[in-house]
């Protein structure tokens, strides 16, 4: 049986298609060949660097080409790749880095400002990487990326220690108190979840070995053309290039930082694009409104399927973007950061699926609690597990891979912790995370951290924040506020507040103050009674 490593996959790809675009992000073209020359150069500089076997290497970018060739440089060279999100603050980079044990970070320039007031503490770090992105020039403390990469180099490189399917690949995302935490994947794990070669979608079976795969890559065969219109620091965005990559295919990004629905159909049109990937509703939404404002202005009929993972997606978008795209399917996934493959459901324009009615995975199952598994049209509830190719755990948590990583019936599971009951046909009925996790646009935020930062403005006796529906995001944040005696707290002062300590979506959209938060003895609160004090006062829901 074989075992993968993704840069001797993509060493093959490139072998058999060098001249084939392998990404593309406006009017920059890299070639297959040019892609893997230039992360082969940044791998034998990482090396020069000193940065050892599993020494991690994080990208902190926004969506473009250098972001998928860190990765495959991490890869050469026998490092693991971290991905950073890009709206964080200076606490959360400063944590990220310093958890992940960072010794190489590949940053745009538009970050300069924030890496300069970083970087003095994290001494783990032996080499910063800028990419110009005409923001800001090149801080002198740093490498130009593109001078790096256009070095000249012989391939392919590899550390001494060489490379192995137990490499990894960390995937950071939230954390239960606010903090992320590194998903662990093994790339051969990560590689066989993810198709073993092959496309489901497409009818490709996985391939058995690396002559097999690189003999379906060919001139003569195009690979997939994907456009990632969520954030590539992302599992949604990031492993599906992933995918498209395996078989050779083209990774367009959008030339925009702010996502532009007029922009992204007009390169999924001048690009031929087949393959459109998104987060849910905040992507959905915007992108029908602008199909229905402006009918039979773009030529889509390139795009044979359009994907989303993450957050909810509602059955009557769908439908509607069914009528722009007729000869499409629409995959709607259930999965995270710690379980890809959880559940799927395909919309076509014969017909569509029930928001939250998914079919499980086929290794996937439904177990209570105590470990016994749901019985189809039961009625009972029970936690969504995978099985078969999973993570490892949690990089340098032990406790919280303990909590997510779990063994039923002798076998190890996935069971990030979303509940679900099994429809008598075998679909799953998702009932959410049993935790008061906000999923807004498909970001996790996490009560604790926001009811902190709250806290910290003289104006806040104490608070708890919510999650409220929303048409768009899915969720929007709201502040249930207990004020300090003789204060009226304000939304925009309270907004700018939290802004100036986290992320900015974590900010609150929404604020309702209430006498008192109406705490427990042991401190806890009912989020429950303050979610439905919240939809009463606001008319949410």
């Amino acid at each position: 049986m074989t075992e993968w490593n993704f840069a001797d996959v993509y060493e093959a790809v490139a072998a058999k298609v060098p001249d084939r675009p392998c990404q593309v992000q406006g009017d920059r073209v890299i070639t297959w060949g040019q892609f893997d020359a230039r992360a082969d150069a940044l791998a034998a500089d990482m090396l020069a660097a000193g940065l050892g076997h599993q020494s991690k290497v994080a990208a902190y970018l926004y969506n473009c080409p250098e972001y998928l060739e860190t990765y495959i440089a991490a890869f050469k060279g026998g490092f693991a790749p971290v991905n950073t999100n890009y709206r964080y603050g200076h606490d959360e980079i400063v944590y990220l880095f310093d958890n992940a044990d960072a010794e190489a970070v590949v940053f745009h320039a538009a970050f300069a400002d924030l890496v300069e007031h970083v970087r003095h503490e994290l001494p783990k770090v032996k080499r910063w990487y800028c990419v110009d992105d005409g923001t800001a020039p090149v801080p002198g403390w740093a490498l130009d990326y593109e001078e790096v990469v256009s070095s000249a180099v012989t391939g392919p490189v590899r550390g001494p220690w060489g490379r192995s399917p137990d490499d990894l690949l960390l995937l950071y995302t939230g954390g239960t108190t606010g903090m992320p935490k590194g998903v662990m994947w093994r790339q051969d794990d990560l590689f066989n979840v993810l198709g073993a070669g092959g496309n489901a979608t497409l009818g490709i079976p996985p391939a058995e070995s690396l002559a097999e795969l690189a003999s379906r890559v060919s001139p003569a065969n195009p690979g997939l053309v994907l456009l990632s219109a969520c954030p590539l620091m992302h599992g949604t965005g990031q492993f599906s290039s992933l995918i498209a990559m395996n078989l050779g295919g083209t990774i367009v990004t959008l030339p925009s930082r702010h996502f532009d629905v007029a922009e992204l159909f007009g390169e999924v049109q001048r690009n031929k694009v087949n393959s459109i990937i998104i987060v849910g509703q905040a992507f959905a939404g915007p992108m029908l409104e602008h199909l229905d404002a402006n009918p039979d202005t773009y030529d889509l009929t390139s795009v044979l399927m359009m994907s989303s993972s993450g957050v909810m997606w509602s059955q009557d978008n769908k439908e509607g973007l069914l009528r722009h795209m007729p000869q499409a399917a629409l995959f709607d996934s259930f999965g995270s950061s710690e379980a890809v493959g959880m559940g799927a459901s395909v919309s076509t324009a014969g017909g569509t699926s029930q928001t939250a009615r998914f079919m499980l995975g086929p290794s996937c199952q439904v177990f209570t609690e105590d470990g016994r598994r749901v019985a189809p049209g039961s009625g009972e509830r029970g936690l969504v597990s995978v099985g078969g190719f999973i993570p490892v755990g949690y990089y340098k948590d032990p406790e919280k891979s303990a909590q997510t990583f779990r063994t039923f019936e002798g076998q190890r599971w996935s069971v990030p912790g979303d509940w679900a009951e099994v429809n008598e046909d075998g679909t799953l009925l998702l009932l959410g995370r049993g935790s008061v996790c906000i999923n807004t646009g498909g970001e996790k935020v996490f009560p604790e951290e926001v009811e902190e930062a709250l806290k910290q403005h003289a104006s806040v006796r104490d608070a708890v924040v919510v999650g409220l529906p929303d048409n768009r995001f899915g969720e929007t944040i709201c502040a249930v506020v207990e004020a300090t005696p003789g204060v009226a707290p304000d939304l925009p002062t309270l907004a700018d507040h939290v802004k100036e300590h986290l992320a900015h979506y974590k900010a609150p959209r929404h604020l309702v103050v209430v006498d008192t938060i109406g705490r427990a003895p042991n401190g806890k609160v009912d989020y429950k009674r303050l979610k439905g004090v919240a939809i009463d006062r606001l008319g949410a829901g």
